[in-house]
C-alpha cells in the first residue's frame, strides 16, 4: 500500500480553505504526488520525462486551450476559462516546472448535485479551470498511445 504524501513545500499550499461541498482528490483528503517515473514491478525504472515533456510542449498546451475554451462549462474555482490565457501567460512557467518535478497538487474539486429523472441525485466533480487544461493537455498525448489497444 503506497503512502500519501503532505505537501512539503509551502509554495505548493494553497491560499484558501476549502470549502463545503468541495472533494479533495487523494486519499483522506490530502493530496497525492505522481512523480515524472514509475517503477515496473521488477523494480525498473520507467522514464517518462519525454512523455510529460510532450505533454507540456507548447502546441499541445495551446491546443488544450483551444478546446477547454471551446467546451466552456463551469469551473470548479474562481477563475473562469476566458482568464486562463493570462493566467498562463503570467505562471506557465513554474505550473510547467511543479508539473515536471511531480509537485503540482491539483486543486480540489467543486461537487454539484444533479438531479435524476427518476428523483435521485448524481453527483458530479467540476475541476479548476487550470485542472481542465492540464487534463486536456494530458489527454492528447495518452489517447493516441492507449486508443491502439483498445478494443473495438
Amino acid at each position: 500500500m503506497s503512502k500519501v504524501k503532505k505537501a512539503a513545500n509551502p509554495a505548493i499550499q494553497r491560499d484558501y480553505l476549502p470549502e463545503a461541498g468541495v472533494e479533495l482528490r487523494g486519499k483522506e483528503g490530502e493530496h497525492s504526488y505522481a512523480p515524472a517515473s514509475a517503477e515496473e514491478e521488477d523494480g525498473n525504472k520507467v522514464n517518462t520525462g519525454k512523455l510529460l515533456e510532450e505533454v507540456l510542449g507548447r502546441e499541445n498546451l495551446n491546443l488544450a486551450y483551444k478546446r477547454v475554451k471551446k467546451n466552456g462549462g463551469s469551473h470548479g474555482d474562481g477563475m473562469k476559462v476566458e482568464e486562463l490565457l493570462p493566467y498562463f501567460k503570467q505562471h506557465g512557467e513554474n505550473l510547467k516546472q511543479t508539473l515536471l518535478t511531480g509537485k503540482y497538487v491539483p486543486h480540489p474539486v467543486r461537487r454539484v448535485k444533479i438531479p435524476k429523472p427518476d428523483g435521485g441525485i448524481r453527483l458530479l466533480g467540476i475541476p479548476t479551470a487550470v485542472d481542465r487544461m492540464i487534463q486536456q493537455a494530458i489527454a492528447q498525448v495518452l489517447s493516441p498511445i492507449f486508443e491502439i489497444v483498445f478494443s473495438n
